[in-house]
């Protein structure tokens, strides 16, 4: 797979998982996010509280990759462990977690790749219990007419990048986020109808290597 596709790729996983950030409060590193005013933490409570309450969810994403050019599709979300990111027609990409792996399937490019989950950065928001403990640090809690952002960063990589979480008011709602990574190139998803669910079929989070054929009975 070629390198710059599959760092768009895992920028969308690694800025999705990074949704797990907003959750600081709940067990803040000593090293980061003194400076965050009252009014700063009861806002990334607010999103923590929202997050942590989609245990399932569906949507829809628009994917604006760092020339311009763009992408959509269908997200869902199951916690512990699960996501998937199906984009629409004729990009013939396909992401899915299953709880373990992170796998990529490319029809276009007949290519497919698989990743530890612990591994990729959706392990901080699919985990059953999510570790705070590792070094985020939140940069800043911006507000606007109709919501506010959030700005963070893995303290330990500071030299990859930040990610800004979009959430609008009346009701609480994810909006969008942005990734930019060290050499200042952003990846940016907008969501829209992403709303809690239940009843997700199982074979959502399922994806084989579709080059494997099964075995033949004689």
């Amino acid at each position: 797979m070629p390198k710059t596709r599959l760092l768009v790729i895992l920028g969308l996983a690694a800025v999705i998982s990074s949704q797990a950030m907003a959750q600081l409060p709940a067990k803040r590193p000593a090293i980061a996010n003194q400076s965050l005013s009252t009014q700063d933490r009861t806002l990334v409570d607010q999103a923590s509280a929202y997050l942590e309450a989609l245990g399932q969810a569906k949507g829809r994403f628009v994917q604006t990759d760092p020339r311009g050019s763009q992408t959509r599709g269908d997200l869902y979300l199951q916690r512990p462990g699960k996501m998937r990111f199906e984009y629409d027609p004729p990009q013939g990409l396909l992401v899915v977690s299953d709880g373990y792996n992170v796998s990529v399937a490319d029809s276009r490019l007949k290519t497919f790749e698989k990743y530890p989950l612990g591994a990729t950065p959706l392990a901080l928001l699919l985990a059953r219990h999510v570790s705070l403990d590792k070094g985020v640090v939140i940069d800043q809690v911006s507000r606007s007419a109709d919501g506010f952002a959030i700005t963070a960063h893995d303290g330990r990589k500071q030299a990859e990048g930040h990610i800004r979480l979009v959430f609008s008011n009346a009701p609480l709602t994810l909006r969008s986020w942005t990734v930019t990574d060290a050499q200042g190139q952003s990846t940016r998803i907008d969501i829209t109808e992403l709303r809690t669910i239940s009843g997700l079929s199982a074979r959502l989070f399922e994806l084989k290597d579709p080059r494997i054929l099964p075995p033949t009975h004689r």
